[in-house]
């Protein structure tokens, strides 16, 4: 080996050791009569220490003449440094250098590759190779590899088998659009990326593998943002012969272990909540349960007033920041900017302060007097002192308008401790869902979710009253996986494609091959996806998962360091039929 030690491990206890180091230059700082040289590799940073009098004039020469990321070997004495560095692992000690050589030489990198670098995102994917040096990226793909080698060492424990499936598949309807590859050999006909291994994992437990795992690359052509890529990993997995109880020990097994082996926290029993609770009480299906603050529906007690707002609207609800009643008009008006902005939609807000005094102040003081703003703030629970934040209009839409106005105030009231990690199940979703853009049911997870045994005689009487044998894990907020107990009767595979409105042609022609297996015995089965890309971004501490995946695309999809996606030349279309 051309090094004896990493930059990242020389201690106090090697002083005297005569050692030999590899890495990239991150700093020169040339005093005249003294230069230091910071030696930078994945492990760390060593500092090299070259005096005019001592060191041979040719290494001191090269010294002076080293530039950013040069490739250096390095060899001398480790010593005791008298100004001590206490930010980084080896800050105790140098290295007095005796010989040096350059193993290459670097350009002027385009931008400075530390830990704060002055490189804006798109030109840092550009150089994505460069970007990859900085060591808080390193350090989030050693994140990464330490959480996959924690998954399959739990998942082998308890008796799983990883096993590939295809990536060439068939297009199937899924809920996201497939990217599509055309067939050389078979001109005309195309394969597809697979959104998810689903049917392939399913065929697996007809096959009597009855404990699948797989950290499968997934394909999904959508608009992105910062947890989506069009290529992302899952932890993919299915059990047979498992109830919904099974699956969700198993699995929440899975991330106690991850989060007590990665990050030594014990994140203690999970609980689980009915996805009916979960819209009632925090508006999403994927609520941030570290703080309360729930929401409550007061359309009761504000319809026939005079208020034209609340009267001609479906539902109003109120939210209760505690503590808040002091809050300034400017403080209001930058919230009801927030709930107007168009990716939330709401069309406005209404405020009722709870004084100390016991009095309230509305923005509907005009509509509604004391004692009706007391009804009011009765039944949100809102005490003296509290502000009350009302928004009314179509159901769903203003669930969601709420949803996000309370994790706003959240934030703004620092409830959201980033050092606290919640972790819930929630249970039992819809399983239809009517699009009105197409005047038929979809299916909110996939068409191979089993209903729950109670309500699989309302497929065919009341579709949307039917609840989903299905189950997420949120944490913090965000659904890091999903899934469900799966059907494994052709009889009720195929009343779900009727719900669907598949024909029976269509549904031969999209799922033939799962529904002529489901008639050779297969076993009761269930099974979950973890988005593995978002676990990691979860586990840094960072909500954008870009940084946590080694060659990202950007936010149009494109990679713009190889510049991908490009065009083919002729010979290559005229090989593919197109």
């Amino acid at each position: 080996m051309l090094r004896s030690h990493t930059c990242g491990e020389l201690r106090i206890s090697h002083v005297g050791l005569k050692v030999s180091l590899c890495g990239w230059v991150q700093k020169v700082r040339d005093k005249g009569k003294m230069i230091w040289i910071d030696l930078r590799d994945r492990y760390g940073v060593t500092q090299l220490i070259f005096e005019e009098e001592s060191t041979p004039n040719e290494i001191y020469k090269m010294a002076r003449e080293c530039g950013r990321e040069f490739v250096l070997q390095a060899s001398g004495v480790v010593s005791e440094r008298s100004s001590k560095n206490k930010n980084i692992e080896t800050g105790d000690v140098e290295i007095v250098v005796e010989s040096m050589q350059y193993l290459n030489k670097s350009k002027v990198p385009p931008f400075i590759i530390e830990d704060k670098t002055d490189g804006g995102e798109e030109l840092r994917m550009k150089y994505r190779y460069l970007d990859l040096r900085r060591i808080p990226l390193q350090k989030n793909l050693k994140l990464r590899h330490s959480l996959m080698r924690e998954t399959r060492n739990y998942l082998d424990k308890k008796d799983f088998v990883e096993i590939e499936t295809p990536v060439l598949i068939k297009s199937t309807p899924e809920g996201a659009r497939d990217f599509i590859v055309p067939s050389r050999m078979n001109q005309g006909e195309f394969y597809a990326l697979p959104q998810s291994p689903q049917t392939f994992k399913q065929l697996l437990m007809v096959s009597g593998f009855d404990k699948y795992y797989q950290l499968v690359k997934c394909f999904r052509d959508e608009d992105l943002r910062a947890d989506r890529q069009p290529e992302f990993t899952q932890i993919d997995c299915e059990i047979s012969f498992a109830e919904r109880k099974d699956i969700l020990n198993t699995f929440g097994g899975l991330i106690s272990h991850l989060f007590k082996s990665v990050l030594n926290i014990d994140i203690g029993s999970i609980p689980i909540m009915e996805y009916d609770d979960a819209i009632k009480n925090y508006g999403t299906d994927k609520p941030d349960i570290r703080f309360e603050m729930k929401i409550n529906d007061v359309s009761s007690i504000t319809k026939g007033t005079g208020f034209n707002v609340f009267d001609s609207s479906e539902i109003v609800l109120a939210l209760v920041a505690q503590g808040c009643s002091e809050y300034s008009r400017k403080q209001i008006d930058e919230l009801t900017d927030f709930v107007c902005k168009p990716q939330i939609g709401a069309k406005g807000l209404v405020y009722i302060k709870s004084n100390e005094d016991g009095s309230f102040k509305s923005s509907v003081d005009k509509f509604f007097d004391q004692k009706k703003l007391a009804e009011i703030a009765n039944l949100s629970m809102a005490n003296k002192g509290d502000l009350i934040l009302m928004l009314a209009g179509e159901k769903n839409s203003t669930y969601n308008a709420i949803a996000e106005l309370r994790l706003e105030m959240g934030e703004r009231l620092n409830l959201r401790d980033p050092s606290i990690y919640k972790p819930l199940w929630v249970v039992n979703f819809p399983l239809l869902q009517w699009d009105e853009e197409s005047k038929r049911f979809h299916a909110m997870h996939h068409p191979f979710t089993s209903p729950l045994e109670d309500d699989i005689d309302l497929l065919d009487k009341d579709p949307a009253s039917v609840r989903a044998n299905a189950y997420d894990l949120v944490v913090n907020g965000v659904e890091i996986g999903g899934g469900s107990i799966r059907i494994y009767k052709r009889e009720l595979q195929e009343k779900m494609f009727n719900a669907l409105g598949f024909s029976e042609k269509e549904a031969k022609e999209q799922f033939g091959f799962l529904l002529d297996a489901f008639q050779y015995g297969t076993p009761p089965h269930g099974g979950i996806a973890f988005g593995f890309d978002r676990i990691c971004a979860l586990f840094g501490g960072q909500e954008s998962i870009r940084d946590f995946i080694a060659f990202p695309k950007n936010t149009s999809g494109r990679d713009v360091m190889i510049d991908s996606p490009s065009n083919i030349d002729s010979t290559q279309r005229k090989e593919l039929g197109l």
